[in-house]
């Protein structure tokens, strides 16, 4: 008798401690790809080109996007998300140009915006009556959204989503630019 009582405790404690491990391990598991993910937004402006390159050649929509960084361009700033898992993917540079550099951008990309917003994000833009989903303002220091001054020019939008589940799936691109501080983010998403 006391033979298989010490039998079914270590059998009890062997479980036990292999429960516990299969769940240490797998929080640990999740920990890791977690934050894996987090770190894969690149920040490194000398990687631009490298990026726009990768990006226009896997046929996302990055053409309206400066073949490099421009010379005069100052605080120069770069967002980019591969992706990962079923999350979406973006790519932003933000740069300040001359204010003539910047009205003659403004005039341009105006002239051939499909929509216009003043400043906010994706999900304000996205839930205005005929509105398209936009970005974040991912090169910001701690904004979400773009402020005000921002203009929102909205080059396309694409639905890929199925019925039922209007902009699930999807991308659009196009500009933020806000005169007064001669700055533009050059923007292209994926979901």
């Amino acid at each position: 008798m006391k033979r298989s009582h010490l039998v079914k405790i270590a059998m009890i404690l062997l479980f036990s401690l292999g429960s516990l491990g299969i769940v240490g391990g797998s929080f640990f598991l999740r920990k890791a790809f977690s934050s894996s993910a987090e770190s894969e937004i690149v920040t490194d402006t000398s990687r631009y080109s490298e990026i726009r390159q990768k990006l226009v050649s896997d046929k996302y929509q990055v053409k309206h996007f400066p073949k490099g960084i421009p010379a005069d361009a100052k605080d120069v700033r770069i967002a980019y998300s591969p992706g990962f898992s079923q999350g979406g993917s973006f790519f932003q540079i933000r740069l300040k140009q001359s204010p003539e550099k910047i009205k003659q951008l403004l005039s341009q990309y105006k002239s051939v915006a499909k929509h216009e917003y003043k400043g906010g994000n994706t999900n304000d833009h996205a839930n205005l009556p005929n509105g398209v989903p936009t970005t974040f303002f991912y090169t910001s220091d701690a904004e979400e959204s773009f402020p005000p001054s921002y203009e929102v020019l909205v080059l396309n939008a694409q639905d890929r989503g199925s019925p039922g589940f209007k902009w699930n799936h999807g991308d659009s691109y196009g500009v933020a630019i806000d005169s007064s501080a001669s700055e533009i983010v050059y923007w292209a998403e994926q979901w």
